[in-house]
């Protein structure tokens, strides 16, 4: 413990005056709040109509971190239930079996909807067309929109960006929005100027960079009010009379979409905004839009912004950068920061002052809110330290990780994910795993209430082990740990801050704890830029893989975490379980594993030339390579040249969740009847919609006829249909052992039957040895809407590679699961573990 006493006697020598000075220093621009960057101009067309009166209802929802979510009245609008609502009259029952009843409501001057009911309960809204037309409907601080029945991202975090493409009805439109996190809502319907035009609602841009030329990248979002898809368009960026033109691939009907464009990088210039035109184009080179945008042109000297096209899905992120004061230097130090709920990234960056020693890089989580850094969030830290790495000339034993709130989580989370990146982490104002600090995080374990076979229930929970923090906590034993929290935080409680300074006492020797004394949850930028943070991270390298001869690893998931210096775990027994590691290298290396099927130990990494003694289990082996492969069969280990690509692996794995990465492009089906096709679309857009919301995604949306394997190559692919309504099906999950067909689900011979199942799940791509193909899809009509419960884009709750389910779904949440499960290494039924609540 000596290092631990010697920080904290470090911290304790600070001059009483310079706490107090500190303390007293209260200003700071990393927090903001709900509706920062919220839009009231309305640029897209003219105001047909601003709805003033409605009618609510207190129908108690709670879609919480929850992988189900019931919506009572959703139920109601897709088994054709839903009646016109008056006052008075009984909507729906609650959880609690009580009557919810209609209420008339009216918005006040500012033109929203206020009661402390919309929290939980719904909105309706209708008006009456005297004509069909285009319209957009554009609603703020709900959490979905249903118009006229069919399902749509909202406005849940009042950025006022929703935006809506619709066909109006002659007669009545109604439109019922759910509420979230604001006790407030509003709607109104739009006239668009034109059917396809620029938006200004959520833009991302670059700055350009004095001392800089070259291309960097920007997105925007386009509109497409019409019945067509777009193909062949093209976005024309000018700059100072420099164009750059980028292609845009389709955008769906009646659609908006953010797409990514390049602009041209001027060389010099003056510090400032600088004019940027944006020109839309159709394939014949017509001008269809216009739009001017102010772009910073900024020295990389100072604070500014950059971007990146994510793996992911292609899409433009940014992330902002403090940078070293030394203008010098190579292999200076990485500081990744992750910010807090409803904070920018370019606020993070700003809180810390410029350091002489390193670089301050802030990712954005995909959003101010995002996915709490765990998911894509997750994986947007890790691509933009990757970008950052490279650009900067880093040194990788000198990168640490910090970060405030849900940053906080972030850093514990991110620590434990991945223990041989990061020489120290420190953690500010936060809590360890997300479930524990949500107030609902008991629902995989029957929070829900008693859901009979529990068996189903808990391989959701099983799903959710890669998130569970303390589970992992040994790979803290990599890292230094430096905790700092506010003493009066009443936002995070204290209380879990000396958990884990109790928790991490128990086995870890390199670990400070701090309460700022009198500190409330932002005491200004000192809670993040706290500089004996900084001076612990100088004491802190990341040693060489060659010089680490002791590893103790967990990992929960080889898809989310596998390697630790110089071991990786390949496949697990039981897929995510826990799966752990504790090896020496001496003369040889020795140790011992649990719930490991695969192991490479790299040998290279080692500086091993010729054979490598290993003691595994107890199980002596002598083997050579530059990497030395062990795989356990019936118990006993024997080095194999490698596994088959086609089987699970670090690089696809599942769960269900997986499908949404690799450049991911979602294919709808276009056959069966006019109502599938109609909501098979939807869904598809409906997902494309909250993706972009939540992750600042541009998902390409590709009828099943248009589909080309060889186009999208090695690409994951989400299927929207059956293996009767999309196309698409034969060409990817012909081989599949779990199939979708009309009136039937067959699981490896096993077949459930009914119009009313609906099913999500993971397959391998066949013709690729590392994309995947998801599968949201129903046996009828019925089914194929029981698949609107999904919350795959929330952050919480996950999912394991398979789960079917039938159409109540919808208000009953996960007791209407039937099976749930992961499949085998071999991505086979037969091999995989599967929970069913019925027996077949």
């Amino acid at each position: 413990m000596k290092k631990l006493f010697m920080s904290l006697a470090l911290v304790a020598s600070l001059p009483i005056a310079s706490l107090k000075a500190q303390q007293k220093n209260t200003k700071g621009n990393v927090v903001a709040y709900f509706g920062e960057e919220k839009k009231v101009a309305v640029h897209e067309g003219t105001v047909l109509h601003q709805f003033t009166e409605g009618l609510y209802v207190n129908s108690k929802l709670n879609y919480g971190r929850i992988p189900v979510a019931k919506d009572n009245l959703a139920k109601q609008l897709f088994d054709g239930t839903f009646a016109t609502p008056n006052a008075g009259a009984t909507a729906c029952l609650t959880a609690d079996g009580e009557k919810a009843v209609w209420e008339n409501i009216t918005a006040g001057k500012d033109h929203f909807f206020k009661n402390r009911h919309l929290r939980t309960g719904h909105l309706y809204l209708s008006y009456e067309s005297d004509k069909e037309q285009l319209a957009l409907l554009a609603t703020t601080a709900n959490t979905a929109t249903f118009v006229n029945g069919m399902p749509h991202e909202g406005d849940h975090y009042n950025f006022g960006w929703s935006l809506v493409p619709f066909h109006m009805k002659k007669g009545t439109n109604e439109f019922l929005l759910t509420g979230g996190r604001f006790n407030k809502m509003k709607a109104r319907i739009l006239t668009p100027k034109q059917a396809i035009q620029f938006t200004k609602r959520d833009i991302t841009l670059p700055d350009l960079i004095l001392e800089e030329t070259g291309e960097k990248w920007g997105s925007i979002r386009i509109v497409n009010a019409t019945d067509r898809s777009m193909k062949g368009y093209t976005i024309t960026a000018a700059i100072e009379g420099k164009e750059y033109v980028t292609p845009i691939t389709v955008i769906s009907p009646m659609a908006v979409r953010k797409v990514p464009f390049q602009v041209v990088d001027i060389e010099g210039g003056v510090a400032g905004k600088l004019p940027l035109t944006l020109t839309l184009k159709n394939r014949s080179g017509k001008v269809i839009d216009e739009v001017g945008l102010d772009i910073n042109n900024r020295t990389k000297f100072k604070h500014h912004e950059r971007t990146f096209v994510s793996d992911v899905d292609g899409s433009v992120q940014y992330y902002s950068v403090a940078p070293s004061t030394d203008k010098t230097s190579k292999n200076q130090a990485m500081f990744l920061s992750v910010h807090g709920a409803s904070v920018q990234a370019t606020n993070q960056s700003r809180a810390y002052k410029q350091k002489d020693w390193g670089y301050v890089v802030a990712a954005t989580n995909r959003r101010p809110y995002g996915f709490a850094w765990e998911d894509w969030g997750r994986l947007d830290a890790m691509e933009v330290l990757a970008d950052a790495e490279q650009l900067f000339e880093t040194d990788p034993q000198h990168t640490y990780l910090t970060g405030h709130s849900m940053g906080g989580h972030g850093t514990w989370y991110l620590g434990a994910t991945y223990p041989d990146r990061f020489a120290a982490i420190a953690p500010c104002a936060g809590y360890p795993e997300l479930l524990g600090y949500a107030s609902n995080h008991k629902m995989y374990k029957h929070a829900t209430g008693n859901i009979g076979e529990t068996a189903v229930a808990d391989m959701f929970s099983r799903a959710q082990n890669p998130t569970k923090t303390k589970l992992l906590a040994k790979n803290y034993l990599q890292s230094g740990v430096y905790i700092f929290h506010g003493s009066d935080d009443t936002v995070v409680d204290v209380e879990l801050a000396r958990d884990m300074r109790n928790f991490l006492g128990d086995y870890h020797n390199d670990f400070v704890y701090y309460e700022y004394p009198g500190g409330k949850h932002w005491f200004g930028n000192n809670s993040v830029d706290w500089a004996p943070i900084f001076d612990y991270f100088k004491w802190h390298s990341n040693p060489a893989a060659k010089d680490k001869k002791h590893i103790e690893f967990v990992t929960a998931s080889v898809g989310v975490s596998a390697k630790n210096h110089w071991i990786t775990i390949q496949q697990q027994e039981e897929p995510f379980a826990i799966s752990s590691v504790d090896f020496t290298y001496a003369e040889g290396i020795k140790g011992t594993t649990k719930n490991v099927r695969t192991i490479i130990f790299d040998a290279k990494a080692l500086e091993l030339d010729g054979d490598v003694n290993i003691e595994i289990d107890g199980q002596a082996i002598t083997a050579s390579g530059e990497k030395v492969i062990l795989q356990k069969t019936e118990g006993k280990w024997s080095t194999i040249a490698g596994i088959d690509a086609k089987e699970k692996s670090p690089e696809r794995n599942g769960g269900f969740r997986d499908a949404f990465n690799n450049d991911v492009v979602f294919v709808y089906g276009t056959r069966g009847s006019k109502a599938e096709r109609e909501w098979y679309y939807n869904k598809a857009r409906f997902d494309a919609e909250t993706f972009w919301y939540r992750g600042n995604s541009t998902i390409e949306l590709v009828r099943d006829v248009d589909f080309n394997a060889k186009r999208y190559k090695d690409r994951n692919v989400v299927i929207y249909g059956n293996a009767n309504t999309n196309s698409a099906w034969n060409k990817l999950l012909k081989d599949s052992p779990v199939q979708v067909r009309k009136g039937k689900i067959t699981i490896d011979g096993k077949t459930m039957s009914g119009d009313n199942l609906g099913a999500y799940f993971v397959r391998p791509r066949k013709d690729s040895d590392k994309a995947s193909v998801g599968v949201v899809a129903g046996t009828g009509l019925k089914g194929a809407k029981a698949t609107y419960t999904n919350q795959y884009f929330l952050a919480g709750p996950n999912f394991p590679d398979l789960m079917i389910f039938d159409d109540n779904a919808t208000d009953q949440g996960i007791k209407a699961v039937k099976v749930s499960g992961f499949f085998g290494n071999d991505w086979s039924v037969k091999n995989g573990q599967f929970a069913w609540k019925e027996a077949l």
